[in-house]
């Protein structure tokens, strides 16, 4: 089929969540259908690394619109930042194009649905795809209300809530199938959307892994959380558990370590409260940290979807320590192989009760790799969509 993938920039470098499932879901994808073509804003200096022979890439220059000109649009920040002239130029002769598929990954790529239907009206149109990160309208409203933060930003939050929840909402009653990333998230569109055929994709792997490692008694009384900061969710998750656990750490002498790039502005905020744990920053390659962590952490209780580091973690065979809310997506026999707690509290004292049990600890990575081997391959990934679209009827 001849598809058409709309994202909001190219997804490399793959070094977040979001960029690791857009980049090799649609890669998946290609390989599956035989080829695609994809568009989005380029990265400035950096390079596209999908498979040409598979991907036509179509880049967009000129950059993102400013902050200040998103906050002042009607459409969501994130997409009217993204939704730049280029861009709409770019669409404009795409769309001018017969597609039997079209794929919108992510809502800030509700722009371009909103002109394509504006251009076909009536018309036989193109089976139509939104790949959805996560049910953004529950996600915004966590973070709306539960931030810590001025009222300035807090009421920018409600608002950028309330777009999303509009955008969101039109997307998935508009197109023909809505990808989740977990049951919950299918659920949650259902309540709003009965009867409407949602695809649950969870993500591939295609990381570092580590074949085999035992935990030592020598090894330090360490604990690890790989992320980006950039996002207000991930923010607010990091401030509320670096204020409850890093004082219960250093009464136990565990370090937390945490890795990830970061607003200077939240560093500059953590850093003086902070006594167990060390903020990275950025690390290009973060192993030598990893291989020498005894339990690596997952606390956000803000924010959907399924977390791309609990398999970067179970692939480099490190226990993992999570909030019960956050494992959501996992199968069972896998969270039945991780320390799952309540809340941040509860959280913190159970890895300061499980990181002294080596025996334990071992026991749990290797189980969670044995069971996780052969059920995060991207290739699968790529044909359940393809078989999802393909059950459609032309419209």
């Amino acid at each position: 089929m001849k598809c058409l993938w709309i994202a909001r920039e190219i997804p490399f470098p793959a070094n977040s969540g979001d960029r690791i499932y857009s980049a090799f879901l649609s890669q998946a994808f290609a390989a599956s259908n035989g080829g695609l073509t994809f568009v989005a804003l380029e990265n400035e200096g950096e390079k596209a690394e999908f498979d040409t022979s598979l991907v036509k890439l179509i880049t967009v220059g000129g950059g993102r619109y400013s902050l200040l000109r998103g906050l002042l649009s009607s459409m969501p920040l994130v997409s009217a930042v993204h939704a730049t002239h280029p861009f709409h130029q770019a669409m404009d002769k795409l769309f001018a194009e017969e597609w039997d598929v079209i794929v919108f990954d992510h809502y800030a790529s509700g722009w371009a649905l909103q002109k394509y239907l504006r251009k076909v009206g009536k018309q036989s149109r193109a089976k139509m795809v939104y790949i959805a990160h996560n049910h953004e309208e529950k996600v915004l409203r966590a973070v709306a209300a539960e931030s810590k933060t001025s009222w300035v930003k807090k009421l920018g939050f409600w608002q950028n809530y309330f777009k999303v929840k509009t955008m969101e909402r039109f997307m998935v009653e508009r197109v023909d199938v809505v990808t989740a990333i977990t049951e919950e998230d299918k659920q949650t569109f259902l309540q709003n959307t009965p009867g409407k055929h949602i695809e649950i994709l969870t993500p591939g792997y295609s990381g570092r892994v580590v074949q085999q490692r035992t935990l030592l008694e020598s090894d330090p009384m360490s604990v690890v959380m790989l992320g980006s900061f950039h996002w207000a969710a991930k923010q607010e998750n990091l401030r509320q558990f670096l204020k409850i656990a890093d004082p219960i750490f250093l009464q136990a002498g565990v370090t937390f370590h945490v890795i990830g790039s970061m607003p200077q502005a939240l560093r500059d905020e953590l850093l003086p409260q902070l006594k167990a744990s060390k903020l990275h920053g950025f690390v290009d390659d973060p192993a030598a940290i990893l291989d020498a962590s005894r339990i690596a952490l997952v606390p956000e209780a803000i924010g959907g979807g399924f977390k791309l580091k609990f398999l970067d973690y179970i692939f480099q065979r490190l226990p993992v320590a999570t909030l019960e809310d956050a494992a959501s997506g996992l199968p069972d026999e896998i969270r039945e192989q991780m320390i799952c707690s309540k809340t941040h509290e509860q959280m913190a004292h159970d890895i300061v009760a499980n990181i002294v049990d080596i025996n334990h600890l071992n026991a749990m990575q290797e189980n969670a790799f044995s069971l996780a081997s052969n059920l995060f391959l991207w290739a699968d990934r790529g044909d359940a969509l393809l078989n999802a679209v393909s059950a459609l009827e032309k419209q």
